[in-house]
């Protein structure tokens, strides 16, 4: 157990320092491409964070859009009211959608399986009607067109290597508060994604762990939400489609569900993929589809899952083989 966890513990460690290249790449090169899949990416990371959070109590999630939604909205808002410093975007755009998840967790925390995912997905759509029918505050169909760049001590971050070093920035922020509430509550949530039933006769409170890492997932999410308006330049709420969700909920399967490492790694392999398989047109999504279900099929841990059993498989029988045999023990004592 303790092996396991300190495992664990260097794959996450890895998963975030993985994404710090994605920080330093737009002041490297100036390549078009290479700076929309660092940006994609980063977005894909951070958006991942919140489906990462909830499937370590055994949970999956719809809601990442929605909150995504708050968070980039609460931020094009505060910045079009002249509130631009990157400190103050980045916590209202954490903090509003955690506030929203708080009283609304206390409702679908209760659901389990099927009902909690109809549920946090019908939220998302609940949320795209209430954009269309707020204009004054959100502008409706029309969005929030020219939403001003984000300021660092009064310089505005507007030139294209600054807003994808910003985007970056953004998604490592959302790995490491994910690495510390995964890790502050480790024991808890795997108890609680083994047996629920028999983690509460343990004395787990279930709907207080489930509440933090809801709220958790909430605020990640709203960051990769404020990196994608920030990015754009934009709110809108085509931004923020419900079906976005499969392709982050995609991207922590394929790349294995059960580490930082795997979000980070399934991210940048599917967005790198999906950005090849549009030149071939009507057929991306066909070669996506089936990339899913071959990978699926041969690593279905995720790559970063399977490579993970396939190591502790190797070392297994390494120690099996090394380990003194009772007969060569017998003749050993005579």
């Amino acid at each position: 157990m303790v092996s396991d966890r300190r495992r664990d513990f260097k794959l996450d460690l890895w998963g975030i320092v993985l994404l710090v290249p994605l920080l330093i790449s737009p002041f490297v090169t100036k390549d078009v491409l290479i700076s929309s899949l660092t940006y994609q990416i980063s977005i894909g990371v951070a958006a991942t964070m919140g489906i990462y959070v909830m499937l370590r109590m055994g949970l999956l999630s719809f809601s990442v859009p929605s909150f995504m939604t708050i968070g980039g909205y609460a931020a094009a808002i505060s910045a079009t009211a002249g509130w631009t410093d990157i400190f103050f975007l980045t916590a209202i755009s954490f903090v509003a959608p955690a506030l929203v998840a708080a009283p609304l967790g206390a409702i679908v925390l209760r659901l389990k399986g099927i009902y909690f995912i109809f549920i946090t997905f019908i939220f998302n759509e609940i949320l795209q009607i209430l954009l269309f029918e707020t204009p004054d505050l959100t502008g409706g169909a029309n969005g929030i067109p020219g939403v001003p760049p984000a300021t660092l001590f009064g310089h505005e971050l507007a030139a294209q290597p600054q807003l994808v070093a910003v985007t970056a920035a953004l998604a490592i922020v959302a790995a490491l508060i994910t690495f510390v509430v995964t890790h502050r509550f480790r024991a808890e949530f795997t108890s609680i994604e083994e047996n629920e039933t028999l983690a509460e006769s343990l004395g787990v409170a279930l709907w207080k762990y489930r509440t933090i890492g809801f709220i958790a997932s909430a605020g990640v999410s709203g960051l990769a939400g404020f990196a994608l308006v920030n990015m754009l330049s934009t709110a809108h709420p085509s931004l923020f489609a419900s079906w976005s969700v499969n392709s982050y909920i995609a991207y922590a399967f394929v790349g294995g569900r059960g580490t930082l490492l795997g979000v980070a790694v399934g991210s940048a392999l599917l967005i790198a993929v999906t950005n090849y398989f549009s030149a071939f047109a009507n057929l991306s999504a066909g070669l996506f589809g089936v990339l899913l279900i071959v990978v699926m099929m041969l690593a279905p841990s995720g790559i970063v899952g399977s490579f993970v059993k396939l190591a502790d498989y190797i070392r297994s029988r390494s120690v099996t083989r090394s380990a003194p045999s009772i007969k060569e023990k017998q003749n050993e004592f005579g």
